[in-house]
């Protein structure tokens, strides 16, 4: 067994190396899809609801691995040659000061508007409602992890190590984002 997942991972190496920004974007997907069963099933949803896994797994694929990549090109960039503690805690604050609110707000409108289809005053209403509890829980949470992955992860693996760490946020995002009209639905 161990063999197969050596022989995999190499492969997906290869990939990350050859076809980063399409490599990004497939695992994000893919993440994305799974923790959207996982938080399905916390909820307590008897049936899978495979059109919503699709959906966030379009979101995982074309914006959050994307967005990540670029992300990460743009911080080496800009901080192009800067290393240590003082220079990991400006990446981080820069990510919590503009991308961080960002996202959020960018899924739960996702989520609002694509995922439950819902109209934009009551999505308007729910982020309204909804966004400032998430993004303080998010100042809590992500700077820490921030912290990890520009302190120690090696540039490639940024966007791998942040996209399975937002699997698990999503899971959390995605009970927070579901509206009582769904939830009653299930």
């Amino acid at each position: 067994m161990s063999d197969i997942v050596t022989v995999a991972w190499k492969k997906y190496l290869l990939q990350l190396q050859h076809h980063p920004l399409r490599t990004k974007a497939i695992t994000a997907g893919v993440l994305a899809g799974c923790s959207d069963a996982v938080a399905q099933k916390i909820a307590g949803v008897k049936k899978l609801q495979l059109k919503r896994s699709l959906l966030l797994m379009i979101y995982g694929f074309a914006y959050s691995g994307p967005f990540g990549h670029f992300l990460h090109k743009l911080m080496e960039q800009i901080f192009k040659g800067k290393k240590g503690n003082e220079t990991v805690a400006k990446k981080v604050i820069l990510e919590q000061l503009t991308t961080s609110p960002w996202n959020n707000f960018f899924f739960l409108m996702f989520y609002g508007l694509v995922v439950e289809g819902r109209p934009w005053a009551l999505v308007k209403n729910k982020v309204r409602k909804d966004y400032p509890t998430i993004q303080l829980t998010a100042w809590k949470f992500w700077p820490i992890i921030g912290w990890i992955n520009y302190q120690y992860m090696p540039v490639q693996f940024r966007v791998i190590f942040h996209s399975f760490v937002a699997s698990c946020w999503s899971i959390f995002l995605n009970l927070k984002a579901r509206s009582v009209a769904t939830i009653k639905k299930d």
